[in-house]
């Protein structure tokens, strides 16, 4: 995350090439993580990292799954993405807390190449507006319920309030998430806490509930399609090694709080989210005789409901109120921040030129407001379980390629690379194995395929993905990972340990100091260059060739 203060105080010439690596070290937009910036300890990145994950979506999400297909098909569904979700994020979580780097810089190397991962980054982008614009709707239905908002204002009063907190970065967020997750938590568990001892009937209700679409039973359609909703939410990981990356080298001494952290912050943030989804099916059920079907999925009626029953009146809405909000902030600076780094990563490497991670703050905000506008709650499943598709295809092409390529069959270079020159402009591996995936997937959740297969495109996704991103390291030899084995610098990327290396080198482009993985060595000159110059060298005088033995 960014940061208004930075270690690299050296004065840049006045370019465009200096101007962005001065922005950039604000918050490492693009790049390494320097181990010099990541100051903060294993659990203080954790708790941040989970703070992030206080969206209210999941309640919509599991209400929305629940009064649709009943209770029992639910509480499966969400426990199926659950797994899915947790098994393809481990491996994405370690890389981006070993090596400091965001899951773009990781998909680069992990089967898509230089300019392939472009693909991902716009699928990455769309997730953050999309839930921005849930939360964002969540939270105008608030305002409105508590001070009488109209919606559109809603939206709008929803949007513009965390632009001055993205604009600040982990430093501020570290401390916005630490000191709002214990209210966020007592808010959300208490009148959870409250019903089920003072109402055991409302969990016999909650189980017996069939659904609009259900008989009672649970039947492997109506699983797969809610489970297709919940893997919508499978890029989250993206957002979760945002934070991840500013994690402290592992060492023998700290390996114990370093793993429980990557776990608990990684992967582990759908046990959570999990949790939610189930509660909102729970709160969907107890509401739904009083306000009906139309409402029961937004979480402000849910948790009103649910406050109704333990406090008094006066108390009720502005309790509500205050859970949507500290809610809504908590989430959507990092979904303002994180698709502002994943439209940058796209926009800088396509065109040479970084614009400013400003303009793209803006820009997804833009996404977000118009979406809010159009409405998009009244239509919520769709979206998520058309997107969901994408987003599966991604992350398991690239868990697959970590755990599989990399680590069995040895084919995918192990130490994950993403530096201009060193890396193909497209390595078929992924960008096949995704396409494949993608498409037949989405084909599949609009009946392409027929009305049976219709509920499978998230495991259509999931199987292609899985099965081709193999297959297809195995057709191409590996040869399309690395355009280079050397970088042209002497001195080893890794440190000892296997972190790293924090050996500090003068760009001889932006004359900014950076830690040496960001590095490697100008074609042209004796000297060396920063991944970011690499990125904004229209030309390519700097990047170095392609070697023969690599290809």
């Amino acid at each position: 995350m960014s940061t208004t203060e930075s270690p690299q105080t050296a004065t840049a010439p006045k370019s465009e090439t200096s101007q962005a690596a001065k922005e950039t070290l604000e918050d490492y937009t693009l790049r390494f993580a320097p181990r010099s910036y990541r100051r903060w300890t294993p659990m203080v990145v954790a708790t941040t990292a989970l703070g992030g994950i206080a969206y209210m979506a999941d309640f919509s999400i599991g209400a929305g799954i629940g009064l649709a297909h009943g209770t029992g098909n639910a509480l499966v569904a969400i426990a199926v993405a659950a797994v899915v979700i947790f098994v393809t994020g481990f491996p994405l979580a370690y890389y981006g807390a070993r090596y400091n780097i965001d899951l773009d810089l990781i998909t680069r190397g992990s089967g898509f190449g230089y300019y392939g991962s472009v693909l991902t980054s716009v699928i990455f982008a769309s997730f953050t507006f999309i839930f921005f614009a849930l939360e964002g709707s969540i939270m105008a239905q608030g305002l409105k319920l508590g001070l009488g908002l109209p919606l559109w204002l809603g939206y709008l009063v929803s949007t513009l309030m965390v632009i001055p907190l993205v604009i600040y970065g982990m430093k501020a967020l570290s401390k916005l998430q630490v000191w709002t997750t214990p209210v966020w938590l007592v808010l959300m568990v208490a009148p959870l806490i409250y019903l089920i001892f003072t109402d055991p009937g409302t969990v016999d209700r909650f189980l017996a509930y069939t659904g609009t679409d259900g008989d009672g039973g649970v039947n492997t359609a109506s699983v797969l399609l809610g489970a297709g909703v919940c893997l919508s939410l499978i890029a989250q990981i993206g957002e979760q090694i945002d934070y991840l990356r500013f994690m402290p080298p592992k060492t023998e001494a700290n390996k114990r709080t370093w793993w429980t952290a990557v776990v608990m912050a990684g992967p582990g943030w759908v046990v959570l989210g999990a949790l939610k989804q189930a509660i909102g099916v729970f709160l969907a059920v107890y509401i739904l005789a009083k306000v009906g079907p139309d409402v029961a999925p937004e979480p402000i009626q849910q948790f009103k409901g649910a406050f109704d029953a333990m406090m008094p009146s006066w108390m009720v809405i502005p309790l509500a109120v205050a859970l949507v909000v500290i809610s809504q902030i908590k989430i959507n600076v990092t979904n303002a921040y994180s698709g502002s780094l994943a439209w940058t990563n796209s926009f800088t490497r396509v065109t040479k030129h970084y614009p400013g991670r400003l303009v793209f703050v803006l820009a997804n905000l833009g996404f977000a407001l118009a979406l809010m506008e159009a409405d998009m709650f009244s239509f919520l499943n769709s979206i998520l379980g058309f997107y969901s598709n994408c987003a599966i295809a991604w992350v398991v092409t690239v868990a697959t390629d970590i755990g599989i390529n990399k680590y069995l069959l040895k084919l995918s270079p192990l130490q994950p690379e993403f530096r201009r020159g060193m890396l193909y402009a497209v390595n078929p591996v992924g960008v096949v194995a995704f396409v494949a995936a993608s498409g037949l997937s989405i084909a599949m959740y609009f009946h392409g395929l027929g009305d049976t297969l219709q509920p499978y495109s998230p495991v259509a996704a999931a199987v292609i993905a899985f099965v081709l991103t193999p297959l297809m390291a195995i057709a191409t030899k590996g040869r399309y990972y690395l355009r280079r084995t050397e970088d042209g610098i002497d001195e080893p990327l890794l440190d000892t340990e296997g972190n790293p290396s924090a050996v500090t080198l003068d760009c001889h482009v932006c004359q900014q100091p950076y830690e040496r993985p960001d590095l490697a060595a100008c074609a042209t000159h004796d000297a060396v260059v920063c991944s970011l110059c690499l990125s904004t060298d229209k030309v390519g005088d700097h990047v170095l060739p392609a070697q023969p033995s690599a290809a």
